[in-house]
């Protein structure tokens, strides 16, 4: 039923609780009268029959009043109604039991009290002038009828008095007990406001989880899975009340180590290989961090995952897409290069071939022809290494030796105005194949010296460079560590290159040299790659070229 009231504070509730504490005052007050009103006293038999036919009364109100709650809409008077019953029937057993004597006065205070709780200042105080009014009648009413006299009430005493300290009593006891009642109500109003609130946070909370396009999944400080959103369950095919309470790794068998790579502080990322017998295989992209209590401390894991198999089905379409784009492009650039040779040579053969031919013209032909075979050998042998660079080999180099061996060979071929300075890091160890290493540096190190026909300084340079931080990763979760990398620098004080020009540096057989074949850089960078490095190159015309190479560090490089 509807808790309707008209005055704040008047609740079910509380009526309910007011209406057990008047039963449990009954009935001190009925142990009361029995241990000590009237005992052995001449003439006060009556007094006592109608002293226990109030009590009767109060149990009967209490009763009436507990049968009838229930069905009570309007519960600003009934309590209204109770609190006039019980200050009448206190005042009849203050009457019935010797008036200024008697031990039941002290019921007025519990009165007054829950007055304050139910109806706040104005009901605290309309309590106790009601119970001062009640008190102040019980004790005219046994003066003058002589009941003070039978239950040897104090004689001469001034009522008047007595009855002013009490109405005072009542009346600091109103004043008390509005101010705790207002305090008990503003903290139940918050309290019931906190309630709300954390339960429509609960409530968000839930249908956020339940909504998430990815799968959550909780574990305890053992790995034990402690929560499983529905799409969870969506992308492996494995039910909550299956899931939860089994090992992450059985529940995600392709994310060995997850868990305990996070525990050591990492946010770990990962794309893992998942075969469901409901869903069959996937790939699954999986996050995983600490999960940390409201006092930061670690309590488990949690780890988000989506299915990206379109997305790796994609990549792989794309890849063979580009794939067969650039071997188009390159067949075309290869015939093109191929063309011009084949044509000189064909048009040397067909003078020589002419009756009454001049032996030097045919001499200088064969020159020709021969030049041209030569520079087409070159060209596909230089289309064969970039295309099928051989096998790489790794292995742990110290670049300061590669640095000296390729300088080594240069000093045969260094222009006379070419300076070099070096200055590479003791430290710097590369994990890369010594072969293709050396002729990397090699074709950088003669497009550096080719780039300053007037002379000029060419810089060689390596060192150890540190992870990447992201921003933001001094937090609790850091990011993973990236691998170590060593980073290489060949620059010169040369010509430069246009913005236009460097866009296309890279593109097979693309040259600005009339004796080059466009696949120097573009061999470059197709060995930095196959090393798991990258290649970038800053110019500006006029001012000089340096291009930058990463290439993944041998274990233990790292300072």
């Amino acid at each position: 039923m509807a808790e309707e009231s008209t005055v704040p504070g008047v609740t079910r509730r509380r009526m309910v609780r007011v209406t057990a504490a008047r039963l449990v005052m009954a009935f001190g007050a009925l142990a009361l009268a029995l241990t000590t009103v009237g005992v052995g006293r001449e003439g006060a038999e009556d007094a006592e029959s109608a002293l226990y036919g109030a009590l009767a009364a109060a149990f009967l109100v209490t009763a009436v009043s507990a049968a009838a709650l229930p069905w009570t809409r309007k519960l600003s008077g009934f309590g209204g109604a109770q609190l006039v019953a019980d200050i009448a029937v206190v005042s009849a057993l203050v009457h019935y039991s010797g008036g200024a004597g008697s031990f039941f006065s002290f019921l007025y205070v519990p009165i007054t009290l829950y007055a304050a709780i139910l109806f706040e200042r104005r009901g605290a105080y309309a309590a106790a002038l009601l119970s001062s009014l009640g008190y102040g009648l019980a004790l005219w009413v046994a003066e003058r009828s002589g009941t003070r006299e039978i239950f040897g009430g104090p004689m001469g005493a001034p009522l008047v008095a007595l009855w002013g300290v009490h109405a005072v009593a009542l009346l600091l006891v109103a004043l008390l007990g509005t101010a705790l009642s207002r305090e008990v109500r503003l903290a139940g109003e918050q309290l019931a406001e906190s309630e709300t609130d954390l339960r429509r946070l609960r409530n968000l909370h839930e249908r956020t989880v339940d909504s998430l396009t990815s799968g959550l999944v909780t574990t305890d400080r053992e790995g034990r899975i402690t929560s499983f959103n529905p799409e969870a369950e969506q992308i492996t095919g494995r039910a909550q009340c299956d899931a939860i309470g089994c090992e992450f790794e059985e529940v995600l068998p392709g994310a060995p180590g997850a868990l305990e790579r996070s525990s050591a502080g990492k946010r770990v990322r990962m794309r893992i290989p998942f075969d469901g017998k409901e869903v069959g295989r996937r790939h699954l992209g999986l996050a995983a961090s600490i999960l940390r209590g409201t006092d930061g401390a670690p309590i488990g894991h949690v780890a988000i995952f989506q299915d990206v198999t379109d997305v790796v089905q994609m990549e792989a379409d794309l890849s063979r897409s580009e794939r067969l784009a650039a071997a188009g492009q390159l067949s075309a650039d290869m015939a093109h290069e191929i063309r011009n040779p084949l044509a000189a040579i064909s048009g040397s053969i067909e003078v020589m071939r002419e009756p009454g031919s001049d032996p030097h013209r045919n001499e200088r032909l064969m020159d020709i022809v021969l030049r041209e075979v030569q520079r087409l050998d070159g060209l596909i042998g230089d289309f064969l290494l970039y295309a099928r660079p051989a096998t790489a080999e790794p292995k742990a180099l110290v670049l300061a030796e590669e640095v000296e061996e390729v300088l080594k060979m240069f000093e045969g071929t260094r222009p006379a105005g070419v300076v070099v300075e070096t200055e590479v890091a003791a430290d710097a160890v590369a994990l890369a194949d010594p072969t293709q290493l050396r002729q990397v540096l090699w074709n950088l190190v003669l497009n550096a010296a080719q780039a300053m026909p007037e002379g000029g300084r060419l810089g060689l340079g390596a060192a150890l460079v540190s992870p990447p931080q992201e921003a933001g990763s001094a937090g609790r979760n850091d990011v993973e560590e990236a691998p170590a990398h060593v980073e290489i620098t060949v620059s010169d004080t040369g010509v430069g290159i246009g913005p236009d020009i460097l866009e296309r540096v890279f593109d097979p057989f693309f040259t600005t040299k009339r004796a080059g074949s466009g696949l120097g850089l573009p061999t470059v960078h197709r060995i930095v790659e196959d090393h798991g490095g990258s290649l970038r190159i800053e110019s500006a015309v006029g001012q000089g070229t340096s291009v930058h190479i990463r290439l993944p560090a041998a274990k233990g490089a790292m300072a």
